[in-house]
């Protein structure tokens, strides 16, 4: 039988390029489909913030932040929980990923011209014992050029390949099937949507123009995860983190809808973990929307006052930056899905960073001009923006007014000012020694002992009622969608398996639509910066993997 590649990609993100990258190194024929227009080649990782996991880099080094293999892993496998008889190969892959993340992953980057911010982030710092969640040091590497200085190299090389007659990229087909021919998965069917011009993200039409029908000796699903199907997000939403949001704003496109795994698992692949997910806890809506319910995560700092939907602190340690699940599990059961900061202009000049490439334009231009000029700014341009046009964003140079305010933006007026003029001056009298009892001012300080966080991360600790840091702010946090952790089994060559365990012949996954390998890398929490990471890795061994298959 003739077919008309030796291998099918489907899905043209960060997992679907790496694996078709590494298909052209192998001199193997390839056709990539995706069902958007060409100009979201890329897809999410596109947008991101461009964070990346590594153990023991140069740039953790130069900062003297100790870092190793050991810790990492340490790390990883508390953070995780692994409990499962399906965390066979997820346990496996996370094995498999710190010893990529501390050993080849960054010179591999650097070979093709990737290069990183020099201060390295602390996301997911948990707060519990060393055994259990969080990153125990800094680890958080940002790409110089953010999601789009990512994603450029891998789009270079599958260009090459295009050039070279190895490559066919065919946008706008929508994948409808998976069928067997000699008992392997070897035909992928579909229909063809109309041509759209439509700028990156926004919504593309489903005008169907055509129908097609492609066959190869192998094909590797990269189509990603549900974070865009609300619907779906809420039949899979785990009890243990109480209801599902009423309210959600999406980190993604629509069209990251999960059709492609149905579709798989329609085929014979096995879906495990579907219960395991990461939304953020820290949405604002976006003032500038490109997607419908455009959501934006903060990225805090440690200051902000975090209270819930009545007005009371969240309890140790969920503190701005600790353990995102631990938040969200936490405001699920108050009975509200949204939370508030509050804080002042001293702290959000400092302390507020705003995940995604088109919100950090100096990072995303490569600009050191801009870098050093955010960094005296008394405000950053992006977060000034939201200050001025967010509707979560509440700015008043008193409390009162600022309450006022914070009760306008929710269906009940449940914030008494009262009481929190009552938590807040509690807290600011910590502030006057350098002993306190209140935990999250020892995170505080302790955060400034990381010479990265003390420069361009943390305020240095203040009185939040005092005039000279304000006018206060009020940010209204909403539930975002994200990711999927959960995803299709894979062995450790990216081998989609099957119910019985066995390898679903000729089918291998990648990327969110593996769980970022094995069905779920992450178990039930991430780390940060591991998501990228896991396209990354999951991509490249499958691509290698299926180049072996069919030689």
């Amino acid at each position: 039988m003739a077919h008309d590649a030796d291998v099918i990609v489907i899905g043209a993100g960060l997992a679907g390029l790496a694996a078709t990258a590494e298909l052209v190194d192998a001199g193997r024929k390839v056709i990539l489909l995706d069902q958007e227009p060409e100009q979201s080649m890329g897809g999410q990782a596109f947008w991101s913030f461009g964070g990346l996991f590594f153990v023991d880099s140069p740039e953790q080094r130069r900062l003297r932040i100790k870092d190793s293999h050991a810790l990492a892993l340490q790390d990883w496998m508390g953070t995780a929980g692994f409990d499962r008889p399906e965390d066979h190969w997820p346990r496996q892959w996370a094995e498999a990923y710190v010893d990529f993340a501390a050993g080849e992953k960054r010179a591999w980057l650097h070979r093709q011209g990737v290069r990183f911010f020099p201060v390295v982030g602390w996301a997911e710092r948990g707060g519990y014992d060393a055994n259990g969640h969080g990153n125990s040091v800094p680890r958080f590497h940002i790409t110089w050029g953010t999601g789009p200085g990512l994603v450029e190299p891998f789009v270079r090389r599958v260009r090459a390949g295009v050039a070279r007659g190895l490559v066919e990229v065919r946008f706008r087909h929508r994948v409808t099937g998976l069928s067997r021919s000699a008992g392997a998965v070897d035909t992928v069917m579909g229909e063809v949507l109309e041509a759209s011009d439509i700028q990156r993200g926004q919504a593309s039409s489903r005008e169907v123009t055509g129908a097609f029908e492609l066959t190869a000796q192998a094909v590797i699903v990269t189509s990603g995860g549900i974070g865009g199907n609300h619907d779906l997000v809420r039949a899979n939403w785990p009890e243990r983190l109480g209801r599902a949001p009423e309210k959600m704003i999406s980190g993604v496109p629509a069209h990251v809808d999960g059709r492609m795994l149905a579709i798989a698992e329609g085929a014979g692949a096995r879906l495990i973990n579907r219960d395991r997910m990461w939304h953020y806890t820290e949405g604002i809506q976006n003032w500038n929307p490109i997607w419908h319910n455009h959501g934006i995560r903060v990225l805090p700092g440690p200051s902000s006052l975090w209270f819930d939907a009545r007005g009371n602190r969240l309890p140790v340690p969920l503190f701005p930056g600790f353990d995102t699940l631990g938040t969200l599990e936490h405001i699920m059961k108050t009975g509200y899905d949204y939370t508030w900061f509050v804080l002042d202009q001293k702290i959000i000049g400092k302390e507020f960073a705003l995940s995604g490439s088109e919100q950090n334009p100096d990072l995303t231009g490569k600009s050191i001009k801009d870098v050093i000029g955010r960094a005296r700014a008394e405000v950053p341009g992006p977060v000034k923006a939201f200050m001025d046009h967010g509707v979560d964003f509440v700015v008043e140079k008193d409390l009162g007014a600022l309450v006022r305010g914070m009760n306008a933006l929710t269906k009940e007026p449940l914030i008494d000012e009262a009481a929190l003029r009552r938590e807040i001056v509690a807290r600011d009298r910590e502030i006057a020694n350098p002993f306190t009892k209140d935990l999250q001012v020892t995170a505080m300080r302790g955060a400034r002992r990381f010479l990265g966080d003390k420069l361009i991360r943390t305020a240095a600790p203040h009185r939040i009622l005092d005039p000279k840091a304000g006018p206060l702010i009020a940010v209204r946090l909403n539930i975002l969608t994200r990711k999927t952790l959960g995803g299709l089994e894979t062995d450790l060559s990216s081998r989609v398996l099957t119910e019985g365990g066995s390898p679903l012949e000729g089918v291998y996954a990648a990327g969110e639509a593996a769980g970022f390998g094995g069905g779920g890398v992450h178990g039930y929490r991430s780390l940060e910066g591991t998501f990228l990471g896991g396209c990354l890795f999951s991509g490249r061994t499958a691509g290698r993997a299926a180049a072996e298959a069919v030689g």
